[in-house]
């Protein structure tokens, strides 16, 4: 009864919508969008509404932090983000873009106000695509690399909660984000701890054994444009290459700290991730190109083997919410979001 109820009430919502666009082109706004929450419509019938109308949405920091405050969903407001997007024309460079272009390679224009890396090869340029880091839990200490990848419960962890079907559908070139993005694609992966301690170790971690991305050059540039993500501060982070650790055949190992058994719950942002956090990083060149833009390049040429570009605080004492952190919106977002590529071995 309950599924028949939703079917019904979207459809009102989507001939609503299309009689809109028919008779006076009204776009949805932001007060709409609020009216139809405070009015207890369903999630799947605003987003339906929103992407089937013609909007005029104002997508600021502010007013996306008010909207929180008021009841609108992180998917309800990334369908408006997207559909913000659909309309928006290309405007012309700015002398920090152009400049990225000059030494890097142009980065294609976007309607997503998520981060991005172009990568070049020569003379050759591609955006890179964005991937989730996924978490699990272990009792084992964080001491190496080598040690967390020959854990079973880490690997296992990563293997069972891979959800990679809703990333696919947002992160792919040039899209704005997907509700489910932030929203759903961040999943935690419990029910591996026999016993139950004051502090575990949490590991952050890619499904597969490499990456895609197989790149023919020992000494690859990357561009990133992390600038226009909604609800953070930009000067907060700085991009980082890192050499990822395979994993038994079931993953890639990025990194790992320790934290209370529920520090992923908890909405305070009161957990420093990055205060003690281990991974191998790679030694770069970064050439700060304006606010959240940089072109990036390993200061050597780098080994066969797997690599990923990410995003890391600047202080190393900032703070986490850790329920941020496990569902991969504002900062959580940024230390989750990975960018993976492996040097062939017939790499130049």
């Amino acid at each position: 009864m309950r599924r028949k109820v939703s079917f019904i009430c979207l459809a009102i919502a989507l001939c609503a919508a299309g009689a809109v666009g028919q008779q006076s082109q009204q776009p949805l706004t932001n007060a709409d969008v609020l009216a139809m929450v405070k009015n207890h419509m369903a999630e799947s019938v605003v987003i339906s509404a929103i992407q089937s109308s013609p909007t005029k949405f104002n997508t600021s920091a502010s007013e996306l932090i008010r909207l929180k405050k008021l009841g609108v969903t992180d998917n309800e407001m990334n369908a408006m983000i997207a559909a913000s997007g659909r309309g928006t024309a290309a405007t012309p460079s700015s002398p920090v873009e152009s400049t990225a272009d000059q030494n890097a390679g142009a980065m294609p224009v976007a309607k997503s106000r998520m981060p991005r890396v172009v990568v070049t090869e020569g003379s050759s340029t591609h955006e890179l695509k964005l991937e989730k880091t996924q978490l699990a839990e272990t009792k084992t200490k964080p001491t190496s690399m080598k040690t967390l990848a020959a854990d079973s419960a880490v690997t296992q962890g990563l293997q069972t909660a891979v959800n990679t079907v809703a990333m696919d559908a947002a992160m792919h070139t040039n899209s704005a984000v997907g509700g489910s993005m932030v929203g759903q694609a961040g999943n935690i992966f419990t029910g591996m701890m026999s016993h139950r301690k004051a502090s575990v170790t949490y590991v952050w971690g890619v499904p597969g054994v490499a990456s895609a991305n197989a790149l023919q050059t020992m000494s690859p540039a990357f561009t990133v444009d992390f600038s226009r993500v909604p609800t953070v501060s930009a000067d907060d982070y700085e991009p980082a290459i890192v050499k990822l650790t395979p994993a038994q055949n079931t993953c890639r190992i990025v990194g790992a700290t320790q934290g209370k058994e529920d520090a992923r719950s908890t909405p305070a942002a009161d957990w420093q991730v990055y205060s003690r956090f281990l991974e191998e990083r790679v030694n770069t060149k970064n050439e700060k190109l304006g606010a959240g833009k940089y072109k990036v390049s390993p200061a050597s040429d780098l080994f066969p083997g797997e690599y990923a570009v990410v995003l890391r605080p600047i202080s190393k004492d900032k703070k986490f919410s850790g329920g941020d952190v496990a569902r991969a919106q504002g900062d959580g977002l940024m230390f989750d979001a990975i960018w993976t590529f492996q040097i062939a071995d017939d790499a130049q």
